[in-house]
């Protein structure tokens, strides 16, 4: 593992690319409370993606004067058509992370859809982030290595992915949460269901392949929930969903789908429909609320 760390003043400047320095520095944000966060860069030679593959971490400036603590973690998922460093500058991340005693890991998701893709061998975002990055962190972070200090959440078609990882891997995560997600991405049943904007739809198509194709029906949300067994929704890590009501993909329509499938299923959730596009100032106010239902949950799972 190559990590980065640089300072925070050039968040805003700088692409983070993993090859802009060799030298290692250590930078902090500080905040009105005194407290502060260290941001770095790293990357991981993927065995299955074929490729190094980018991320970044924020790590709690307490992490280094407690060496006897484990923390735990929150993947922050992004958006189609952004990258592994939008979390921290495009929203006040670093900021709102010194708020809170967590882990942030911010991996490179391409526009795959955080699914292994029917059509590009080497794009196996799932298994990478699951089987490669996930350890990856356990073993170079002091983390709390288990599930009751593991959650992952995204906005967008990291929504999607999010949702998705705690659907298909509870046994990894005790909170998935979606901020304007992409829940019915791989719901589609036929081309022409599919978006017509190429933007959109190329991408679609190269994840999941054909809309009969096996791999967008294993990857299908809302079916994938409507159809769990009973005995298999007991073991969903909590789900929480928001979107804005402004959306202008028509995001909210399907949230509420989903949500609605939530409540018939009995299955413990909290959804949020607020004001809102679906832009940067929604997520940087929704990321917060996120890091706060984390903190809250890894507090609870602590005590047990």
């Amino acid at each position: 593992m190559k990590r980065i760390f640089l300072p925070l003043l050039f968040a805003a400047l700088l692409s983070f690319a993993p090859s802009a320095t060799k030298a290692q520095q250590t930078a902090t944000a500080q905040v009105e409370t005194k407290t502060a966060v260290t941001l770095g860069n790293a990357e991981l030679d993927s065995k299955l993606m074929r490729r190094k593959m980018p991320y970044q971490v924020i790590i709690p400036t307490n992490y280094e004067s407690e060496k006897t603590i484990r923390f735990p973690v929150l993947y922050l998922l992004h958006g189609l058509g952004g990258h592994y460093d939008n979390w921290a500058s495009k929203t006040n991340l670093t900021k709102h992370a010194a708020e809170h005693r967590v882990i942030l890991v911010m991996p490179e998701g391409g526009n795959g859809w955080y699914t292994d893709s029917a059509t590009e061998p080497n794009d196996k975002y799932e298994s990478y982030i699951i089987q490669e990055l996930v350890s990856e962190i356990d073993k170079n972070y002091r983390t709390v290595a288990e599930r009751k200090g593991r959650a992952i959440a995204g906005l967008s078609m990291g929504g999607f992915g999010a949702l998705k990882f705690g659907v298909k891997y509870p046994q990894m995560f005790t909170l998935a949460a979606s901020m304007s997600g992409a829940v019915a991405s791989a719901s589609y049943r036929t081309l022409e269901e599919l978006p017509k904007n190429e933007w959109l739809r190329k991408p679609i198509l190269a994840a999941f392949g054909d809309p009969a194709s096996p791999t967008h029906k294993e990857n299908d949300l809302l079916k994938l929930l409507d159809e769990m067994p009973p005995e298999k929704t007991a073991a969903l890590p909590f789900l929480y969903l928001d979107c804005g009501t402004e959306d202008p993909l028509g995001l909210l329509s399907p949230n509420q789908k989903l949500a609605q499938i939530l409540v018939a299923r009995k299955i413990p959730h909290e959804f949020r429909q607020l004001p809102g596009k679906h832009d940067w100032t929604f997520w940087n106010n929704q990321v917060q609320e996120v890091l706060r239902l984390s903190s809250k949950i890894f507090a609870a799972n602590n005590k047990r």
